[in-house]
């Protein structure tokens, strides 16, 4: 039989964002009313925001459902008084007009995120889709030099940004609005600012993918972005040694906290092959698909080291563009095909 005890022990397990004690500790839990298989829950907040409230509501939702005998759930999270309420939904709303919005992500950086964001944004283009990419790395923007673009975004009849074009790809980059080498030099409120307008004010039109290429990390700056940008999977980019992989955990870790589900491992500079044939593994090997075993999600593929990769990625044509055929494009092309797959 279901028990009022029994909702409070699982409350346990949801911590308040940003510190290691829970809920129930804190005193936030204002009633539990149990009839049968039915639960009402209500909590009460005393600060924090509409994020804070609906990341507590879905963590509580989440564990509640796993305990034994709840049949029917309704989890009410009343905001502290004068705060703007929480809202009701399950998480950020979508944009109109895209089905599915994929972040590309890593731990740390000099993994060659980037660089696989805009092959895979190129290949999933290549297979047929309509393609966006969105460049969340504010502060050191790679985008248009790869993708070979540094025009102005127009304003539309809606005053609404029209992001530039290349390579079949609708593109958005801070890289497109600041000049040369200028640094941005914000504090988090601005950029959090930013990345809203570039999700919302952006004319995206109809898109299949919407591609997030976010920054290197997993500190606020990641955790806010994922909250805001209504995300529909995240793929993890690693190279194959433990230094890589440790911030890789770090990674997933990321993801299940604010519920956005892991599609799979990607493991980028797998090994190398000289020009007399010689396999070379330079950062060690297999990493990626352990680490994906281990924790049991998906392995989408590795990519190899090669000399065309980087040069594409310098003079702004990908390898997937320059050549689709040649197994460097064709590596991209393969995790498109799982990618695709998997979102269908």
């Amino acid at each position: 039989m279901l028990t009022q005890q029994a909702i409070l022990d699982a409350l346990k397990a949801v911590k308040y964002p940003g510190y290691t004690r829970d809920v129930v500790s804190f005193g936030l839990v204002k009633s539990v009313a149990v009839n049968g298989g039915s639960a009402h829950v209500t909590l009460q907040l005393t600060g924090g925001n509409a994020q804070t409230a609906q990341q507590i509501k879905t963590e509580a939702e989440k564990v509640l459902r796993g305990v034994k005998g709840v049949e029917q759930l309704y989890i009410e999270v009343l905001a502290p008084a004068g705060a703007q309420a929480p809202v009701q939904s399950q998480g950020p709303k979508g944009v109109p007009g895209i089905r599915r919005v994929v972040a590309v992500a890593s731990g740390k950086g000099g993994v060659g995120k980037s660089t696989v964001s805009v092959n895979l944004a190129c290949a999933l283009r290549h297979l047929g889709a309509t393609v966006g990419l969105l460049d969340c790395d504010i502060y050191g923007p790679s985008i248009p030099l790869m993708m070979g673009i540094h025009d102005k975004p127009t304003i539309s009849a809606e005053e609404k940004l029209v992001p530039p074009f290349k390579h079949g790809v609708k593109l958005m980059s801070m890289g497109f609005l600041i000049d040369g080498d200028a640094p941005v030099i914000w504090r988090g409120p601005m950029i959090m600012k930013t990345i809203q307008q570039f999700v919302s004010d952006v004319e995206w039109g109809e898109l299949d993918y919407l591609l997030v290429d976010l920054p290197p990390g997993t500190g606020d700056a990641q955790l806010s972005l994922c909250q805001t940008v209504p995300l529909d999977g995240g793929v993890i980019v690693t190279t194959p040694q433990e230094a890589s992989l440790g911030v890789v955990r770090k990674g997933i870790a990321m993801f299940e906290k604010v519920n956005v589900p892991i599609l799979g491992i990607v493991e980028n500079m797998s090994y190398f092959t000289t020009p007399n044939g010689e396999r070379v593994e330079i950062f060690g090997h297999g990493g990626g698909r352990a680490e994906a075993e281990r924790r049991k999600i998906p392995f989408l593929g590795e990519i190899p080291i090669y000399v065309e990769i980087r040069v594409g990625g310098d003079a702004g044509v990908p390898v997937v563009v320059s050549g689709s055929q040649a197994p460097p494009a064709k590596a991209f092309i393969d995790i498109a095909k799982t990618l695709h797959k998997t979102l269908q």
